[in-house]
C-alpha cells in the first residue's frame, strides 16, 4: 500500500464511520459490519490499482449498497429448526421486554370503554378461566360474551396499533393525505 493510499484511508475513515451509522439501523445491522465490508471493498479496488476517481462519492455509494445489501439477506435468512431465533427466554433484556409488553396491554385494557376492561381483564387472567366462569363473574350471558370479545379485542387492538406501530417487511409506511378526505 503506498503512502498516497494511507493518506485517503485516513481522510475516508471520518465518512465511512458517519455514513455507516447513517445506514445500519435501516438495514439492520451495526455500523461496524457496514465499515468494515466497505473497507474491504475498497481495499481490494486499492490492491488492483483502481482508485475511485471521487473517492468520498465512491464511499456513500458503497456504504448505500452494501446496506441493501445486508437488508437483503436480512430478509431471505431464517434461523434452522431448533435453534433460538431471538435471545433465551430466561435472559434479563427478554425478561424485561415481556415485562413491558404486558405493562402497555394492561394498560391499555384499564382505558377501553364500557364493559371491556372487566371482561379482558378476566380474560387475561392467569387461571384461564372458561367461557361460562367469565359471563357468570361479569353476569352476562355466555351467549353475548364472543360478540363482546370481538368488540372489544378490536377496540384494544386499534388503541395498541396507534401506540405501536406494526411491523412491516420494508419498514415504511405510507400515509394518506389528509387534505384530501
Amino acid at each position: 500500500m503506498t503512502p498516497t493510499d494511507r493518506h485517503l484511508l485516513r481522510t475516508l475513515a471520518p465518512l465511512l464511520a458517519a455514513e455507516s451509522s447513517a445506514e445500519a439501523s435501516a438495514a439492520g445491522v451495526e455500523a461496524s459490519d457496514l465499515e468494515q465490508a466497505v473497507w474491504l471493498k475498497l481495499l481490494e479496488r486499492l490492491q488492483d490499482d483502481a482508485a475511485p476517481s471521487h473517492p468520498a462519492d465512491w464511499l456513500r455509494r458503497a456504504v448505500r449498497a452494501e446496506a441493501r445489501r445486508a437488508r437483503r439477506a436480512a430478509l431471505r435468512e431464517r434461523p434452522y429448526r431448533g435453534e433460538e431465533a431471538t435471545e433465551p427466554h430466561d435472559s434479563p433484556e427478554s425478561s424485561a421486554l415481556t415485562t413491558e409488553r404486558r405493562r402497555a396491554v394492561r394498560a391499555a385494557v384499564r382505558r377501553t370503554p364500557g364493559h371491556c376492561p372487566r371482561l379482558l381483564t378476566a380474560m387475561l387472567d392467569p387461571a384461564d378461566p372458561t367461557y361460562r366462569e367469565i359471563a357468570g363473574e361479569l353476569g352476562i350471558s355466555q351467549g353475548s360474551l364472543g360478540p363482546m370479545r370481538s368488540r372489544c379485542l378490536g377496540c384494544l387492538r386499534r388503541m395498541l396499533a396507534s401506540e405501536v406501530p406494526a411491523a412491516t417487511p420494508r419498514g415504511r409506511v405510507r400515509e394518506t393525505d389528509r387534505w384530501t378526505r
